[in-house]
């Protein structure tokens, strides 16, 4: 399990300055501490679009921001994403909550009840093929043993001027 208290201290330890972002349930944690700690200032915004022109904004004048947003309004963002941090090659970490990861463990979905048709969830189906088809890299997080690939995100993000993704399986706890 990843909890709440060390991927804050992570972000922390990256220099992030800002947590922009829609909460929803499995990072609710993250942003309650975010919002506590006196070093990250958080920014919450209506639509997950508004994010990324707002961490854009804050990365040009020297700010290091994250990008906090389920999956489903990751896929809405695609044009904010695209005229704001691909374009402009601004190097934002944005951390993604996997929202039906579940459904999809050895492609057959969760079976509600027995005799039951198993169901997966179209937001988890479409990440990772709309990571690839936009170019963004990513890494998948699920326990706190996996926190130094948040850091390898953020130098990617770094190396190649530009947005890399870290995909938070389950919650936050």
């Amino acid at each position: 399990m990843l909890k709440a208290e060390t991927l804050v201290a992570q972000l922390k330890s990256l220099g992030i300055t800002h947590a922009v972002g829609l909460s929803d349930t499995s990072l609710a944690r993250v942003f309650s501490l975010c919002q506590e700690d006196p070093e990250i200032k958080v920014v919450p915004v209506c639509r997950e679009g508004e994010a990324f022109a707002i961490a854009a904004g804050l990365c040009v004048g020297g700010k290091t921001p994250v990008v906090m947003v389920q999956n489903t309004g990751f896929l809405e963002s695609g044009d904010a994403i695209r005229g704001t941090l691909v374009n402009m090659k601004l190097p934002v970490l944005i951390l993604i909550s996997y929202r039906g990861y579940q459904s999809l463990l050895n492609g057959t979905g969760v079976t509600n009840a027995p005799g039951k048709n198993s169901w997966i969830d179209s937001a988890a189906t479409f990440l990772e093929p709309t990571l690839g088809a936009w170019g963004l890299p990513y890494v998948t997080v699920e326990s706190d043993g996996e926190l130094n690939r948040i850091a390898e995100a953020r130098e990617l993000a770094v190396q190649r001027s530009g947005p890399a993704a870290v995909l938070v399986i389950g919650s936050c706890g």
